[in-house]
Parts: structure tokens; sequence; C-alpha cells
């Protein structure tokens, strides 16, 4: 047990030491005049992206449900450095708002050099109760309008040699309870990404997809959420904003935040048993 045990932390720490001498550079400097969408900017993690977007000097148009709050997050944006900061109110769930936000973008902005796909629906912190209702709904909004507007943003992107930004979660990578809808919208989202990743490599395409693997966050949402239920640490939204920003702006793959995302992702199926024993214990339930 003990060979065993020194085998995976040799085997993690090379892998961390290969992924950290393999990064590529991040240059703050082509973020200035960029043209980004960011979309979910009301608050959270979409907000502190335009705010550190808006520090980089950059162009962005940031959308939301929330017209009055996209209207404050704008003008900050502009008190801090954003060359441009413009807004559009939408909802991800309709069918026609995922193109409208994008050809809004375009109008704006003359093209697009990020689209950062970050937006999520609401969803319950609870145990699966059947609601089918709620699940086709959220899957809609977490993962068939990204599909959407990354088709619809990609012949700028081409011609720009832009980069495609989508912010997932480390359930897309393994499962937790009290997420079954949330949960099922992140693994879609992990497969569809990573085949257009493929596929836009196998054309010799000029766009980069980064997918980022995300902890838990401090966002007011997410914080009530797990609020004495969860006992998994959470990380602050500005960090895991800018750390998401440098990832595309350097055209990486992928980005796992916090660090433990990673080593949760290398060792998920090493021990299955130990695995879900730990993962249900993290959190306070009785039956």
């Amino acid at each position: 047990m003990k060979t065993l045990t020194k085998v995976l932390l040799t085997s993690v720490t090379v892998a961390l030491l290969a992924v950290k001498w393999n990064a590529p550079t991040f240059n703050a400097e082509i973020l200035r005049g960029a043209r980004v969408l960011v979309t979910g900017a009301s608050t959270g993690i979409g907000e502190q992206m335009a705010y550190h977007f808006a520090k980089f000097g950059s162009q962005i148009v940031i959308t939301a449900r929330r017209e009055q709050v996209l209207h404050q997050v704008a003008e900050k944006c502009l008190s801090m450095g954003a060359q441009k900061a413009v807004y559009i109110a939408a909802d991800m769930s309709s069918d026609s708002d995922p193109d409208r936000v994008v050809d809004f973008a375009l109008d704006q902005l003359g093209g697009l050099d990020y689209l950062v796909l970050n937006h999520i629906g609401s969803s319950p912190f609870s145990m699966w109760e059947g609601d089918t209702q709620h699940l086709g709904w959220l899957m809609k909004v977490n993962f068939l309008s990204y599909a959407q507007m990354a088709w619809k943003a990609l012949p700028s992107l081409e011609q720009s040699k832009g980069s495609l930004v989508v912010v997932s979660s480390i359930l897309g990578k393994m499962t937790s309870p009290f997420v079954a809808a949330y949960t099922s919208t992140k693994f879609a989202l992990n497969g569809f990404f990573g085949v257009l990743s493929h596929e836009l490599a196998m054309k010799s395409s000029n766009v980069t997809i980064t997918t980022c693997t995300l902890g838990l966050i401090d966002t007011d949402s997410a914080m009530e959420k797990v609020k004495d239920i969860s006992h998994v640490p959470a990380y602050p939204a500005s960090e895991a904003a800018l750390k998401i920003i440098m990832a595309g702006a350097a055209r990486e793959r992928e980005l796992f935040y916090p660090w433990y995302t990673y080593i949760m992702t290398l060792i998920k199926d090493f021990f299955p048993a130990t695995r879900d024993y730990i993962i249900q214990k993290s959190y306070n339930y009785s039956p």
C-alpha cells in the first residue's frame, strides 16, 4: 500500500510539473483593444471577468437577464479602463436570444476575438425528484445555448484567430450528490466542446477552445446553496475570473482551478469506492 501511494504521488507530481512546464505564457498586451463577449456577466465570475477585461483595456459586450444590473456593470467597466463597454439583456432559454446576443456583439464591436460562455440557469441544490421539465430547461440554458452561440460566432472568431472560452466545472468530470441536473449539463458541455475542439484542429481552424474546470467558487448564489450542507472549501471569484481570462488569452486547451480540480480529475477512477465515500461524507445529510 505504501508503494502504491508513493507511485500515485510521484505520478501526480510529474503530471503537475509537466502541465506547468508546457503551459503557454500570458501576454496582457494582446487583450488591449480585444473584442470580447462575456455571458452571465451581471454577477459572480462573469461580472469579475468583465472588470478584469476592463482593466486590460478590452472592448466588452456583456449579457445576462437583468438589464439594470448590466448597466451598472458596464458603467463600472468604463471607469476601470475598458475601451468600450455595452450590454444586452437576454434570456438564454429563448430560441432566438443566443443568436441575437452574438449579432449584437458583432454589430457593436465589428467582430469578436473572444467569446466567453459563462452563463448558468438557476438549479436547486437537492436530491433528484424526477423533475424532467426543469432538466430540459436547464439543458437549454447551460448547454444548448452554448452550442448555438459558439456556432454563430465561429466565422468571426475564425477571421480574428480568436478564442472560445467555455466555463465548466469539476462536476462535468465527476459526479456528486444534490446536483443531478446541473451536472448533466456540464458533462454535456465537456463532451460537446471536446469533440468540437478535435474537429476544429482537424480542419486546421484558427480558433482555439479553452475549457475551464472550476471547483467551488465563492459566488453569492453558490454560497447560499451549499450553506450548512457542504464542507468543500470555496475559492475567490475574482481570482477564478482572472485565471479564465489568462487561459483563454494564452490559448490553453484546459484550465483547472483551483489546483485540487486537476488532482481529482487525475485520480477519480483509481479507488471508486473510497472516492464515493469521501464525496458523500463531505455533505451534511441525514435521511
